[in-house]
């Protein structure tokens, strides 16, 4: 099978992030018909579809997902294989590195960690974006190639554990494409509440679609104080503020608390309240990138 070109590389995923051959050649300068053509190839070449055609465009099939994830994880190396040579045997790199993380922690741990890694690598430009952490999550970014880096919730075993329709990914680098995650923190939830309220148990829950997985909703279901119906808000620091403001009370975790001021009163849940982990999650081959590893020694560092 002969190997697909870093340009057959590149029509593949702008059509899947265009979603058609005329708006990826658009963004690429090629005609349609030359898109179509490299496109064709590239699935001789493969020996599977990758895009299904359409009226409305092109979407790629389960093998055109995998494929243009792993191919735009490769172009992300060829960009770096500069940054990475000239880092060797020096002690700084410089360079873009694209880091994923959800709301709270791209507030709250992030910041010193990347003010630590500038003073020690100026060269390095963090491009930060706050992705939810529904779905595939900040972990998705990082397998599709979007991210080098992404700061995730982590479950029990390690591997990533955002709620909603959520694909745990398997911590171990055994086989090519799988995830490589590490633990930073754990913390602690907590009960909030507005401040100085007699009853807050009696209180409506308030809560986020984001919230963390089956480990806390485990015990959450065990409580039967915690009122089945709930008032659902777009993120934890709307929960924070809605608290704040008496309209219910929540569970958050250390990091989301942060944030809270002295409108709401804090209660710890005791030594068998639910406990959320805090992690990076990366690609085998960007675990051992200059840049990777020194933002993960800066993240370790915060939390030493």
């Amino acid at each position: 099978m002969a190997d697909l070109s870093p340009q057959e590389l590149r029509v593949l995923a702008a059509v899947a992030d265009a979603g058609g051959f005329s708006a990826a050649g658009a963004a690429l300068g090629l005609t349609q018909s030359a898109v179509s053509h490299s496109v064709r190839g590239s699935e001789a070449k493969v020996g599977a579809v990758l895009f299904e055609r359409g009226r409305a465009g092109a979407r790629p099939t389960p093998a055109g997902e995998r494929a243009v994830a792993l191919g735009r994880r490769i172009l992300r190396m060829y960009e770096v294989l500069g940054a990475e040579a000239r880092g060797a045997g020096r002690d700084t790199v410089a360079g873009v590195l694209r880091i994923a993380a959800f709301r709270s922690a791209a507030l709250h741990l992030l910041p010193p960690a990347l003010d630590r890694l500038a003073a020690r690598h100026p060269g390095i430009r963090p491009e930060v974006r706050v992705v939810r952490e529904l779905g595939a999550g900040t972990a998705g970014e990082v397998a599709a190639g979007r991210a080098d880096l992404g700061i995730a919730t982590l479950n029990a075993t390690g591997a990533t554990g955002a709620t909603g329709a959520t694909g745990s990914v398997p911590a171990e680098a055994a086989a090519p494409g799988r995830l490589l995650t590490g633990v930073l923190r754990e913390e602690a939830y907590a009960l909030v509440h507005p401040a100085g309220h007699p009853d807050p148990k009696a209180l409506p829950l308030l809560d986020w679609d984001e919230n963390c997985g089956s480990y806390t909703r485990d015990w959450w279901r065990a409580q039967d104080w915690i009122p089945q119906a709930t008032v659902k808000a777009e993120d934890d620091g709307m929960v924070l503020t809605m608290v704040g403001r008496g309209l219910g009370m929540a569970i958050l975790p250390e990091l989301s608390l942060r944030e809270a001021t002295d409108a709401v009163d804090i209660t710890g849940l005791g030594p068998s309240g639910p406990v959320r982990r805090v992690g990076y999650v990366t690609t085998p081959e960007f675990a051992s990138t200059l840049a990777v590893r020194a933002l993960i020694r800066e993240l370790r560092a915060e939390e030493g």
